[in-house]
């Protein structure tokens, strides 16, 4: 098997400090949970950012800023993978901000999905296929998030038109309150579902988060936890950090003997050049 890449989710859009205090919102905060999830042995980081209130936002400058931050203290090989998810509510606008700046990696949702309530997370065909494109002039590789089996074909179909190019990357999140479920079979039935040749992350919510990882771990995929996911080290306690998370993840994998990927073997697994060369300047 590849070693394990594990990502770590710092902050996500949703969770708050009134859930765990320890989630991160300023400039400072971030970059400290990043650097706690890279000493802990995450290769890559899956960013969402925050005003100094909470408040999500997808600001060019705020994500600049960020990730500025993250690189004064962790080495270039680290990979900082921005979010154009954003948040429930936002325009295709607002979340492409991010895209601006050039970083290597971001997401890309493909589909749409309930969130639970009255929250819905909007992606249009048309939608998907207008971040691909601008992924693509920018020389940004997406990690293509999929809630549900649907959205695999999605993906599939617009790789084949060429709007999405290969080698693809997915993250299979399962548990979502509107999305597939977290059982065993589910994550069977999508990690099937994929095309020949590409490659996987899974992410488990919420109490699914360690059950899917280990899953994961021995079936050949790779890994995300952190806040954004799940607040908990064990049932009923907080974790303190993101670190902690990876920690955990990394006990796991160790147990199943797998091996750990160092963020220079994450980059060779998803075709991405040695080492970052910083952001668009503009």
């Amino acid at each position: 098997m590849q070693p394990l890449m594990i990502t770590a989710s710092i902050c996500g859009a949703e969770v708050t400090k009134e859930h765990n205090p320890a989630v991160p919102y300023t400039v400072q905060e971030i970059g400290r949970e990043a650097e706690r999830a890279y000493h802990a042995g995450a290769s890559i980081i899956h960013l969402h950012v925050r005003e100094d209130n909470g408040k999500p936002t997808q600001s060019k400058q705020r994500f600049r800023d960020c990730i500025e931050e993250i690189y004064r203290r962790c080495p270039a090989e680290l990979i900082v993978q921005p979010s154009t998810g954003g948040a429930t509510g936002m325009s295709n606008a607002e979340r492409l901000q991010p895209l601006a700046l050039q970083p290597e990696m971001a997401t890309l949702d493909c589909g749409t999905c309930n969130f639970g309530g009255d929250e819905i997370f909007i992606n249009t065909e048309n939608t998907i296929i207008e971040f691909s494109k601008q992924m693509q002039a920018l020389s940004v590789k997406p990690e293509i998030e999929v809630f549900d089996k649907g959205m695999i074909d999605m993906a599939k179909r617009l790789h084949l038109k060429g709007f999405i190019p290969g080698p693809l990357h997915f993250n299979l999140v399962l548990g979502v309150n509107g999305g597939i479920s977290a059982e065993p079979r589910d994550l069977l039935f999508m990690v099937e579902s994929l095309p020949a040749n590409s490659t996987y992350t899974v992410t488990g919510i919420g109490r699914a988060a360690y059950p899917m990882a280990v899953m994961a771990i021995v079936m050949g995929g790779h890994v995300r936890v952190g806040f954004e996911d799940n607040i908990y080290l064990s049932r009923g306690i907080k974790a303190q950090s993101n670190g902690e998370l990876v920690e955990k993840a990394i006990r796991l994998a160790k147990e199943l003997g797998r091996e750990i990927a160092t963020p220079q073997q994450a980059r060779e697994i998803l075709g991405l050049s040695s080492s970052f060369k910083g952001l668009r300047k503009d």
